[in-house]
């Protein structure tokens, strides 16, 4: 008989998968049931909703992700001296890593899920996410004023707005990027290095004179 545990993993296993691959808004519960081989009355059981699910999915990943984050984000913000945006980016890649480290290809999943809650327009995961770690996105802000003090609020915003779009992209597509790399320029690269050749870049960006040029 198959345990109340084995059958929510099963049903978060084929939901993450699901969300990843087709989108929030395109993946219906009875692709999910039928995937984790449950009934329906299982998912509600487990999760009341579909909405539900859907953060319970992304919780996986935020409950290893975010602390270490805000742990390495409070040490920096603590320094005395100011900190450059490099060191501040940097700040993610070891809570990155974890992500691969709990779960196969754990890291690229939980990009594509960050970039589907985007594209699908799931409002809730973001009521979601201020709710459960709103410490760790102000954490976020004041490592980044505090590295670039010239920024705006509103130019914070588009900012990471671009960097968010940039990391989602890179890492959605890594399997055809690690593939281009090697045939063109016989380089063997995997996710941890993938991560640190796009964060000198968005680094880069963040750091950007706001200055606009008129033509």
């Amino acid at each position: 008989m198959v345990s109340k545990l084995d059958t929510k993993t099963r049903i978060l296993d084929a939901a993450e998968s699901l969300f990843a691959e087709h989108g929030f808004s395109d993946t219906s519960l009875r692709l999910i049931t039928t995937r984790a081989s449950v009934n329906l009355a299982s998912v509600n059981y487990h999760f009341g909703s579909k909405k539900e699910l859907i953060q319970a999915v992304i919780a996986r990943h935020l409950e290893l992700f975010m602390p270490l984050l805000n742990e390495k984000l409070t040490a920096l913000c603590a320094q005395a001296e100011k900190p450059s945006l490099l060191d501040v980016f940097n700040s993610f890649v070891d809570p990155l890593l974890a992500l691969e480290q709990q779960s196969k290809n754990g890291t690229v999943i939980f990009m594509q899920l960050l970039g589907r809650s985007y594209t699908d327009e799931q409002g809730h995961l973001r009521w979601y996410t201020t709710t459960h770690y709103g410490e760790v996105l102000a954490n976020i802000t004041k490592a980044l004023l505090k590295a670039n003090p010239a920024l705006s609020s509103q130019e914070l915003f588009w900012r990471l707005h671009f960097t968010l779009g940039t990391a989602v992209f890179t890492m959605g597509s890594s399997g055809a990027l690690m593939d281009i790399a090697k045939a063109d320029f016989n380089q063997d690269i995997d996710v941890e290095g993938l991560i640190r050749k796009v964060i000198p870049y968005l680094a880069s960006g963040m750091n950007t004179s706001t200055e606009t040029t008129s033509m």
